[in-house]
């Protein structure tokens, strides 16, 4: 069985392409996989970034407005979904939640730099297999306080599509 990629543009930074990994978290890139289909993130921004740590968006629009999706069973090991062994490496694409566990919905983050204690602990569902230097570049960008974060860009990093690629 192929793994499903998908190809996220961000404008004025280019293309990341990553494949998604449906035996380690399947209910995760189904809801993914359905949020892109239905242009869920069009215009959402990347909301966090911390530079040797990670970059995280689909939950906000360039306005910083909510957009809300429903929320999943987190499937990762401490919340007793032992079959997500995923490493939290560089480029691996994982699912934002609260602490309550089974509270990711539309959220996702990518590493930039390995953080092995988020292992087990977040459902980690791809990785980056093109265009690690777009999350680079995504991850120097300025950034200040808005809202409830410190880490959010100066100037929005926009998704501008995000589509599911055809084998």
């Amino acid at each position: 069985m192929n793994n499903p990629k998908i190809k996220i543009t961000v404008r004025d930074y280019g293309e990341i392409t990553a494949e998604l990994y449906p035996d380690k978290a399947p209910l995760t890139v189904e809801n993914f996989l359905s949020l892109i289909e239905s242009g869920f993130f069009t215009g959402t921004i990347f909301h966090r970034v911390i530079s040797g740590f990670m970059i995280q968006g689909g939950g906000y629009d360039e306005s910083f407005a909510d957009k809300d999706a429903k929320s999943i069973k987190g499937e990762f090991a401490s919340n007793g979904f032992a079959q997500n062994d995923l490493a939290h490496t560089r480029g691996v694409l994982s699912m934002a939640r609260t602490n309550v566990p089974d509270s990711a919905s539309s959220q996702f983050f990518i590493m930039h730099k390995d953080a092995p204690y988020l292992d087990r602990q977040y459902a980690g569902f791809g990785k980056v297999v093109e265009g690690i230097e777009v999350v680079d570049k995504i991850a120097e960008v300025p950034t200040g306080r808005m809202g409830w974060f410190d880490d959010v860009p100066r100037t929005p990093v926009v998704i501008e599509k995000m589509e599911v690629l055809k084998d």
